[in-house]
């Protein structure tokens, strides 16, 4: 489908602009068609390779959600990411092999769906490019580094081995900023590299021994000792932020009274 035969994304204000890019013609298709039947969503724009993709949005195309194969010739969905211009749409990988999962999150895209993508699965990560910002009532504040954290750490011991990469590799978590799902994986956040682990959020979370990491959103755990400040509804940890959404809210506030 050219993009050039497609009614502009503008004229579908309430709804997201939405770009399907993949060779496979059959896949495609049942992509755009997920796409159209998502209330949510206006189909934009839809191309066979990352080339013709790329020229669209250097010529001004625009989208706010980017559905995109990986493996595809000449220019490969990866590579196509990095060369987006600027404001960069929420990318969603569509993929079948897992084994992309680690450079995916580096170049930080917002899901990662292996094929075949079922239509409940496409909607939730749908869901997460169209969730708004969630409120939290708390006003601004600068957080202190936890004077009892040494103690903390030397009665329970901070380190646990987890399973990446098919090999047994033994994590010290405080040095893990937070936890964060991704599609079937969860990614160990540290100050300097990630690792990319099987497993659900609440697998992990469920595993966890140390009492300073907390959930704060459906897709996020934080390790409070890390937490540098507060505003509004989000954490600010290094270089890194993480919304806290309402249900956790709660939680998350009692647990740093409590540091």
């Amino acid at each position: 489908m050219n993009f050039a035969a497609i009614a502009p994304a503008a004229t579908a204000s309430a709804r997201l602009a939405c770009v399907v890019i993949d060779d496979n013609e059959i896949n495609r298709l049942t992509l755009e068609r997920s796409v159209e039947r998502h209330d949510r969503l206006t189909l934009a724009a839809s191309f066979p390779d990352a080339v013709e993709a790329l020229a669209y949005f250097h010529a001004g195309g625009r989208a706010d959600v980017l559905l995109l194969d990986i493996e595809m010739p000449h220019l490969n969905g990866l590579e196509l990411v990095k060369l987006l211009p600027a404001p960069r749409p929420a990318v969603v990988l569509v993929t079948t092999h897992v084994g992309f999962a680690v450079n995916a999150f580096e170049l930080q895209v917002l899901d990662y769906l292996v094929k075949p993508v079922g239509y409940a699965r496409f909607c939730q990560a749908i869901a997460r490019v169209a969730a708004p910002a969630p409120a939290l009532p708390t006003p601004p504040l600068l957080l202190p580094a936890p004077a009892s954290a040494n103690a903390e750490v030397s009665a329970t011991g901070t380190d646990m081995f987890v399973k990446t990469s098919g090999k047994m590799l033994r994590v010290n978590f405080e040095d893990v900023l937070y936890i964060e799902a991704l599609s079937t994986y969860v990614v160990l956040v540290m100050q300097k590299g990630k690792h990319v682990v099987g497993g659900t959020l609440k697998s992990i979370e469920e595993r966890l021994p140390f009492r300073h990491f907390v959930r704060v959103h459906r897709s996020y755990i934080v390790n409070l000792h890390r937490v540098e400040a507060v505003a509004d509804h989000v954490l600010r940890l290094g270089t890194h932020e993480v919304p806290v959404s309402r249900p956790y809210q709660e939680e998350f506030a009692l647990r740093l009274r409590a540091l």
